[in-house]
């Protein structure tokens, strides 16, 4: 039996598209992607969004990379038209039921201390941990440094609807 060809491409991109979720437990992490890095830069980011399908909170604590020494939460606002970035302390909540958004222009992971640049289309791994669902093991997509425009937010929390 022949398939046309666009049943065939959504069936490929839907595998893909899975293949790149991880659940821990009543966690799902959604699309952990970074973008390519210059060869001398000092820090990367990560961006990847979390779901809590379950009845109790957790909190996103921590975590680490294979390209870096340091994996640290951040939060950037824009204050008086000025990105300002701090660490995230006491980790990222997640309520029941609620979707965070770890994205350019807000809440993100930043990578310091850079073992090797990132490179476009070069995967790397990277584990979260987490307060209650523990280490969760992760693999990062490496987009062009275009890639992905930031959003106009500057909010970390986008609830499911």
């Amino acid at each position: 039996m022949r398939f046309p060809t666009s049943i065939v491409l959504v069936l490929t991109l839907t595998g893909a598209a899975a293949a790149h979720e991880v659940t821990a437990g009543d966690l799902v992490i959604g699309h952990p992607w970074s973008r390519a890095t210059p060869a001398t830069a000092k820090t990367g980011v990560g961006y990847l969004t979390v779901t809590n399908n379950g009845s109790e909170p957790d909190r996103l604590i921590g975590g680490s990379a294979d390209v870096s020494a340091g994996f640290r939460l951040h939060t950037s606002k824009i204050v008086d038209g000025v990105a300002r970035m701090r660490p995230l302390e006491g980790g990222l909540p997640i309520a029941p039921g609620e979707t965070i958004s770890l994205k350019p222009g807000a809440t993100h992971v930043m990578l310091t201390g850079m073992k090797k640049p990132i490179l476009e289309a070069e995967p790397f791994a990277g584990t979260l941990v987490f307060e209650k669902a523990g280490s969760v093991p992760v693999e990062f997509t490496v987009e062009g440094f275009g890639g992905r425009p930031a959003e106009a937010s500057d909010s970390h929390l986008e609830k499911r609807q």
